[in-house]
């Protein structure tokens, strides 16, 4: 696990092509990290897709701050025209407003829901409009991280030529990060992709299913778990979403950000959080626990639960005080499944919780809690590939 103190020096031939710029933002041809960006792919039936992508960009953004640096961004959107809300508006608000200078949107497309023989010609336009920016904006180097949201629908309606798409994905800039989302991604774009996370949706039970006394009606839990990744860089895309609400309605949406098992520093959000914190200091709180090590199961050490108490003890005071608008509880899974809490009082907390309070839990876990079965949203992160595995080096501010 990196720490803060490891971080790689940037070499001085990147210092002076910057130097040369004059306006401290970095892009994909100023990056020495690593001699080609990754493509990355988060697909399936189950939400947190955007949310990781956008994750993904704060942290990326996070880190360029932590360095004295800027990073610049393009959100490109399929199939996202006016007239209708998404889900990540209010977080591509917050970082509009937080980041002004570095990103850069762009929406194309209806807002109406249609099938391949439900297509226009305007689709077909509209699609290759948002296509030929996104060309373009690929070779001009200008940017370090290019998300490419709902494009895997695009082509699987056909609105697209899939072969001209893998042409310029393949031959995009040396360290360019690209990440596409959506549902359905075709197999030529996951042929070349280094990292293909699917979000697998998992239904709600029924009260006939639950073993539950009741079942929250209240809505407002999501769990992200799983082996692939996205999970806490879905929380965070979460965190970025109150906040935009709270601007778009001129009140203030705090946030709570607590960690279990991730005593220490160097841990896959620091910068990313780091950078919310920056912007919005009145709104974001955070809180770590645990040892600056590993927990394994039968190694556990009285720390291990003192530690896992005092984050609960905080976060279910925090959850009924109604003051936070969203509570992230990143890896209270695990810390469950290690046994360092109990489930009950997890499960009556939650059944409590303010109607008006969003809670975010993430981590992976082998044996689920009863408290899975409240959760109006399960994301299972799978992970079908993933460039560490073939000995390509992480990629610091986007993998760690």
């Amino acid at each position: 696990m990196a720490s803060q103190k490891e971080r790689p020096q940037t070499n001085n031939k990147s210092k002076s092509s910057r130097g040369t710029r004059g306006i401290g933002i970095v892009t994909a041809s100023d990056s020495q990290e690593r001699s080609l960006g990754q493509l990355h792919i988060y697909d399936g039936e189950g939400k947190g897709k955007s949310q990781a992508a956008l994750g993904v960009v704060l942290r990326t953004i996070g880190l360029g701050i932590c360095e004295k640096r800027r990073t610049r961004v393009l959100l490109l959107r399929f199939l996202k025209g006016p007239g209708r809300a998404y889900d990540e508006d209010a977080a591509i608000e917050a970082l509009q407003n937080g980041f002004p200078h570095l990103i850069d949107q762009v929406r194309t497309g209806r807002g109406e829901f249609f099938t391949a023989d439900e297509s226009l010609p305007f689709d077909s336009q509209e699609a290759r409009r948002g296509w030929d920016i996104a060309k373009g904006a690929i070779a001009s180097e200008l940017y370090s991280v290019v998300v490419l949201d709902e494009l895997n629908p695009v082509l699987d309606l056909g609105l697209l030529d899939v072969q001209d798409v893998v042409h310029t994905l393949r031959n995009r800039p040396s360290g360019m990060e690209i990440i596409i989302t959506g549902r359905a991604a075709p197999q030529e774009i996951v042929k070349v992709a280094d990292l293909h996370s699917e979000m697998r949706a998992h239904r709600r039970p029924t009260k006939e299913q639950t073993n539950l006394t009741s079942v929250n009606s209240k809505g407002g839990i999501e769990i992200y778990t799983g082996e692939g990744k996205g999970k806490s860089t879905s929380a965070l895309g979460k965190a970025l979403q109150a906040i935009g609400r709270g601007i778009s309605q001129d009140k203030s949406h705090r946030v709570l950000i607590l960690q279990w098992l991730k005593g220490g520093s160097g841990y896959t959000e620091d910068a990313a959080i780091a950078a919310l914190r920056e912007s919005y200091p009145h709104l974001v709180d955070h809180l770590r626990s645990g040892r600056d090590a590993i927990v394994w199961r039968g190694q556990q050490k009285p720390i291990d639960y003192v530690e896992a108490e005092r984050a609960w003890e905080i976060a279910r005071a925090a959850i009924a005080s109604g003051l936070y608008k969203t509570v992230i509880l990143d890896e209270l899974n695990p810390s469950v499944d290690l046994e360092l809490l109990p489930v009950e009082p997890i499960v009556q907390t939650l059944l409590r919780k303010p109607a008006e309070t969003e809670v975010i839990i993430t981590g992976r876990c082998k044996h689920q809690p009863a408290y899975f079965d409240l959760a109006s949203v399960h994301s299972e992160m799978v992970c079908h590939k993933h460039y560490a595995e073939q000995g390509v080096d992480l990629k610091r501010g986007v993998d760690y």
